[in-house]
């Protein structure tokens, strides 16, 4: 049930007076709901135990995508609150009326243009979140350190932490993280969203695709198209509008592997079982 505080506070600050709330998907993490007000439709999501500046963050991540130079649809931010008293931090958005299809084609090309967005140096300048989990950010001048040392030791340290994984493993990543230089392919920090799998995108009614729930940092571009792989979830079409606009470099297929070291161990923290499994053998092949 959508909490009373937060229709409150939505009427008090920002003038907008809740009608109806419908019950609507929020992911494994979040309650949602789609409101009807008197200033329109919007997507409304809460949480009672997340970090205190979950939403903000992820506000922050959509506003950065929104201001990129592609024509990629991203959620608008209305409100983002951190909690109040009483009251669970909250992030209100507009409302995307979601299609039966659209044109992964285009949306291959137009992920292509938003990694042409670039920053000087690797990371961002303030943590945030993948799933629930704090994802640092730390500026690097470059990728495979950065790699190493924010995204793969962090989520190695946490299993192992809690026991979830055995601390030889760390061994076995040192021995890959001395060869990442000459592994992985070199690229300017680009603008990505961080944790593009199948469900954190969808076509609107016209058929443009819309981003959503990002882990936004400025990493390398091949970060997302791994991802991507790693459930599916996109089509043939997706990979060679990409392709039009940016040509992947050679050995691809084989850095796959060792990006996708970091969504499954995001999941072995999130979830254990058989991803626990599955990142040991990936770890045990090094």
């Amino acid at each position: 049930m959508l909490p009373k505080s937060i229709t409150s506070y939505l009427a008090d600050h920002s003038g907008i007076e809740v009608q109806s709330a419908q019950n609507v998907s929020g992911g494994s993490i979040n309650q949602a709901v789609k409101i009807t007000s008197n200033m329109g439709d919007f997507f409304l999501k809460w949480n009672s135990s997340a970090p205190d500046d979950f939403f903000t963050k992820e506000a922050e991540g959509l506003t950065l995508l929104n201001s990129a130079k592609s024509d990629l649809r991203v959620p608008e931010v209305i409100v983002a609150e951190k909690p109040g008293e009483s009251r669970p931090a909250f992030l209100l958005m507009e409302y995307i009326v979601e299609g039966r299809s659209g044109n992964s084609f285009t949306f291959g090309k137009e992920l292509a243009k938003l990694h042409q967005t670039t920053a000087p140096q690797f990371g961002l300048e303030t943590d945030n979140y993948i799933g629930s989990l704090p994802q640092s950010n730390r500026m690097h001048d470059d990728w495979p350190s950065f790699f190493s040392e924010e995204r793969i030791i962090p989520q190695l340290k946490l299993a192992i932490d809690s026991g979830k994984m055995d601390r030889s493993l760390l061994a076995n990543w040192d021995r890959l993280a001395s060869k990442l230089d000459e592994l992985l392919a070199p690229t300017k920090p680009s603008l990505i969203h961080g944790d593009l799998w199948g469900g954190n995108y969808l076509f609107d009614s016209s058929g443009k695709a819309v981003l959503i729930d990002p882990a936004v940092y400025y990493g390398h571009p091949e970060m997302d198209l791994a991802f991507s792989k790693m459930f599916g979830g996109f089509s043939g079409d997706f990979y060679e509008g990409y392709e039009s606009v940016t040509a992947l470099e050679p050995g691809f297929s084989d850095r796959v592997q060792i990006y996708n070291l970091y969504p499954l161990l995001v999941h072995v923290n999130l979830f254990g079982g058989h991803y626990t499994s599955q990142a040991m053998q990936l770890l045990n092949r090094f």
